[in-house]
């Protein structure tokens, strides 16, 4: 059975097809990477996906169940927990706390909570940063942190919105490594990234959507040569690197 079974999603913001019969099978354990061009769909498909907003038509199935008209917390509880793309950590709470608030999510006690959450702070390499506040990170701490919160939820499923977004390549080294040791620990990952070499790194197959259609799905090599891939994102200089 699919981990994530999506058929013929659609979504509309009044005149603009946002999303138009989007389907896509997702299977345990895998690293699926979703590309495309801004106003593409991707961050709409992730909103549709975890409760934000319902689609218009279309359905979504999480390991053989309905997620349907869920609130996003109950999917959460399900197993499939998303980061989002302007990360927004509780600012007046330390690192810690911040992360036992997600921990909670799946653990009844204080005492496990805590554990968990410093388990996943020390993880993602924000143990020297427990005590801080949320308003005294760095963007990448803040970017660690939101993974560390969404893992602190115990997910099956980790949807990650652009993760990469506005670090400098060893901070990108930093988050490849910390996802490619997630996916090892069994949990599946789905994520939209424009930064290609993280796409490259990790993905074992890639989604590319393009004004709201999906264009391309397939292997990476093959899809990033896919002419229509070509012209509609990653642009000539890419095929010829």
């Amino acid at each position: 059975m699919s981990l994530l079974s999506v058929e013929k999603v659609e979504k509309r913001f009044g005149g603009l097809q946002a999303l138009d019969n989007i389907s896509l099978v997702i299977e345990p354990r895998e690293i699926v990477a979703v590309i495309g061009p801004n106003g593409a769909g991707k961050t709409t498909l992730f909103n549709c996906l975890t409760g934000f907003i319902p689609p218009d038509h279309g359905s979504v199935q999480f390991q053989g169940r309905s997620i349907l008209g869920l609130k996003p917390y109950e999917i959460c509880r399900l197993g499939v927990v998303r980061t989002f793309q302007i990360v927004k950590p509780f600012l007046e709470l330390t690192v810690l706390d911040n992360v036992i608030v997600s921990a909670y999510n799946r653990l009844p006690s204080l005492g496990e909570a805590t554990k968990k959450a410093r388990e996943v702070i020390e993880f993602v390499g924000l143990d020297d940063k427990r005590s801080a506040f949320g308003h005294e990170l760095t963007l990448p701490h803040r970017k660690r942190l939101e993974l560390a919160r969404a893992l602190a939820t115990g997910p099956s499923l980790l949807m990650l919105d652009e993760v990469m977004a506005g670090i400098n390549p060893t901070e990108t080294d930093i988050l490849i490594r910390l996802i490619k040791e997630i996916n090892q620990q069994g949990i599946t990952i789905l994520m939209i990234e424009h930064v290609m070499r993280g796409v490259m790194a990790l993905s074992q197959r890639i989604i590319v959507l393009n004004f709201g259609e999906k264009i391309a799905e397939g292997l990476p090599l093959e899809v990033t040569q896919n002419p229509l891939v070509v012209e509609a994102y990653l642009g000539e200089e890419y095929k010829t690197c």
